[in-house]
């Protein structure tokens, strides 16, 4: 099933999603998680594997994090050629001053905002595609 491409059209239906939870990002400096662990998402970088979880489960494990995240869903299946769409959404958010980390998955995007930015962040982006031409 192919994504779409159309910017107009990625932005008018992308129907952002605030997934409930505290998300962090950890980096795991030997490239292994304990068995069982709930990664949502991870990205092996030189320095070890970086990995989001929810909070609670970094906790758990005895994980480090400074940064605690809402996870934000765009539910519009974007294709992973599309032009434009992250550069659109990352430009309302930096023009609130909203930092966003974001994952692009087969489907969707997901994008990780500061969780005291999460309710603006949704509104920000509400706007962007209410006003998309």
């Amino acid at each position: 099933m192919a994504g779409e491409t159309s910017l107009a059209t990625l932005l008018r239906s992308m129907s952002p999603q605030l997934n409930a939870g505290e998300y962090v990002f950890c980096t795991l400096r030997d490239g292994q998680w304990p068995a069982g662990l709930d990664i949502i998402g991870s990205f092996r970088e030189q320095e070890g594997l970086t990995v989001i979880l929810e909070r609670r489960h970094a906790e758990q494990a005895g994980f480090s994090f400074d940064y605690v995240a809402a996870w934000i869903t765009l539910n519009v299946h974007s294709a992973l050629e599309a032009v434009g769409l992250t550069a659109a959404f990352a430009t309302a958010l930096g023009q609130s001053g909203i930092s966003c980390n974001v994952i692009a998955g087969y489907y969707h995007d997901h994008l990780f905002v500061g969780q005291a930015d999460a309710e603006r962040a949704m509104q920000v982006l509400r706007d962007l595609a209410a006003n998309a031409e």
